[in-house]
C-alpha cells in the first residue's frame, strides 16, 4: 500500500472504525485513542496490509487488542484508586447512549463484541468468525443470546404506549 493509498484508506475508514470501537468500548475518547494507535501500527506495516488481507479488519482487531490491554492496566489502577479515593467525575452522555452502553455492558465481552461487529459494523457471520477466530456456530450463538439479552435490557417506551393504548 503506497503512502497515498494509506492516506485514502485512513480518510475513508477512521471515523467508521472510531464509531465501531466506541460502541464496543462505551468510551469515545478511548475509541479514538486505540484507533489512532492501530493506524500508527498499520502505517509501519502498510506494505503487508496490501497483501490480500482486509486492512480495515486488521486495524479494528489491533484497536480491540489495544483496548483490552488498557482494560488490564485500568483494572490494576482501579485497585489503587480504591485505596486512595476516586477520581473526580465528569458529565456523561445522553440517556439513549447510556441505555445502550449499559445494556451492552451486561453482555459478556465476546458476545458484546460479536453483537457490535454484526449490528454496528455490518459484518456477516463469516466475517466476524474470521476476524475474531470464533467458529460461525459460536458467532451465531453469541448473536442469538445477545439479541435475547438486549431485548430484556432495552425497552422502547413508545412501543409500550402503542400496546397499552
Amino acid at each position: 500500500m503506497t503512502v497515498e493509498e494509506f492516506e485514502e484508506f485512513y480518510a475513508h475508514t477512521a471515523s467508521r472504525l472510531i464509531g465501531q470501537l466506541y460502541v464496543m468500548l462505551g468510551d469515545l475518547h478511548e475509541a479514538q485513542d486505540v484507533v489512532q494507535e492501530a493506524f500508527v501500527r498499520g502505517w509501519a506495516r502498510r506494505r503487508q496490509l496490501d497483501g490480500g488481507a482486509e486492512p480495515e479488519a486488521w486495524i479494528r482487531t489491533v484497536a480491540w487488542r489495544l483496548a483490552v490491554s488498557r482494560w488490564r492496566v485500568r483494572r490494576r489502577s482501579a485497585d489503587a484508586w480504591q485505596r486512595r479515593g476516586s477520581p473526580p467525575s465528569e458529565p456523561g452522555p445522553g440517556p439513549e447512549q447510556v441505555a445502550l452502553v449499559s445494556a451492552l455492558r451486561e453482555l459478556p465481552p465476546r458476545q458484546r463484541r460479536t453483537v457490535t461487529l454484526h449490528y454496528v459494523c455490518d459484518l456477516t457471520v463469516a466475517q466476524i468468525a474470521a476476524e475474531t477466530g470464533l467458529s460461525t456456530g459460536t458467532v451465531k450463538t453469541h448473536l442469538a443470546r445477545g439479541r435475547a439479552a438486549l431485548s430484556h435490557l432495552l425497552h422502547d417506551p413508545r412501543a409500550e404506549e402503542a400496546h397499552g393504548a
